[in-house]
């Protein structure tokens, strides 16, 4: 049985203490976060320490693995505190604010040979796994162009500052919401080696961005657009897709299904000539615990797995992780932001 402790306990970090606990193989034995409110919930209701000190937690409990669910601009400190403890490291999305922070933490956990995942939860989505396996195949043969888009109601109107609202904290729809969709375009499509064009644009938000828009160029010269805006009221939740056009045909994916279009069938894969359309139930992930979306449990389930027969992941590593918050550098730089 791995014990396990959560930094921070907001909407995240709650939804992962709950996952975390349902686990068969993971005794959640620590929590740790500034609230006084929730740690006193946990220590009501719950045989978990809570602790207000995420040093003091690392210091005084023999934890196998931690999840950092902290605000970005704290990520560096205490993901070098725990691997410095020889602790697993999950941490929340995006990994670093300074990529020469996240290559310092990432140097680190290669060394000490330390598990680690960051939270990109989208590539344990099943349409977005079976899109990654057909591109595999070549069926859309030359790819010509893609475009990653994401929209949702985050903010849609002018409030107050929280630290969403603050570029130094990690705040703002280039790191909060592109992140995702870099990271899903870099995994499945190729490395983002050159920025075209970028623009932070604020629709309601002062400070930071509320939409960004950016063309570029992969490693295997494929090219496409970034569209993201999380000002977008006509979204009941986040909505992220992935559209792909080659010379045989076009493939439309999100969250909830794969719209596939061929130019001529193919035998092997079962596709008819024009569209098919297959849906997530066909490829949703088995979980034995189901929160906001089997992907958030799957993704912890493959990074305990990891830790019991430790072995080093393929997916969301912290070197996946920094080169994600590289792209988000060269977009801010081309964007001109200060």
């Amino acid at each position: 049985m791995l014990k396990a402790g959560i930094i921070g306990l907001g909407k995240m970090g709650l939804s992962h203490a709950a996952i975390v606990g349902a686990h068969p193989e993971v005794d959640l034995v620590a929590v740790c976060d500034t609230s006084s409110m929730i740690l006193d919930g946990f220590k009501k209701y719950t045989s978990v320490t809570p602790y207000s000190d995420f040093k003091k937690m690392l210091d005084q409990e023999s934890l196998d693995f931690v999840v950092i669910a902290t605000p970005t601009k704290l990520h560096y400190g205490m993901v070098k505190y725990a691997l410095e403890k020889g602790v697993h490291v999950f941490c929340e999305k995006p990994f670093s604010l300074h990529s020469n922070e996240g290559e310092e933490l990432a140097k680190i956990a290669q060394t000490k040979k330390i598990i680690n995942q960051v939270g990109y939860h989208n590539h344990f989505i099943g349409t977005f796994r079976e899109l990654k396996r057909l591109l595999k195949t070549g069926i859309l043969g030359e790819i010509v162009n893609f475009t990653g888009e994401a929209y949702g109601p985050v903010v849609t109107k002018e409030k107050g500052a929280t630290w969403r609202s603050k570029p130094e904290e990690g705040g703002g729809c280039l790191f909060d919401y592109a992140s995702h969709v870099l990271n899903l375009i870099q995994e499945i499509l190729g490395k983002p080696t050159e920025i075209h064009g970028g623009m932070l644009k604020s629709i309601y938000s002062n400070g930071v961005e509320d939409a960004v828009y950016a063309l570029m160029s992969l490693e295997n010269k494929i090219s496409g657009a970034l569209l993201v805006n999380w000002s977008d009221e006509t979204y009941r939740k986040m909505s992220t897709s992935l559209t792909i056009q080659g010379k045989n045909g076009k493939i439309i994916c999100d969250a909830t299904e794969i719209k596939i279009y061929l130019k001529e069938a193919s035998v092997k894969e079962k596709l008819d000539k024009g569209w098919t359309t297959k849906y997530i139930t066909d490829f949703a992930i088995p979980v034995n615990f189901y929160l906001r979306g089997e992907e958030y449990s799957a993704q912890i389930d493959y990074f305990v797995h990891n830790v019991l027969t430790k072995t080093t992941p393929e997916l969301n590593t912290f070197e996946q992780g920094l080169y994600t918050d590289k792209v988000i550098e060269m977009i801010i730089q081309k964007s001109k932001r200060l």
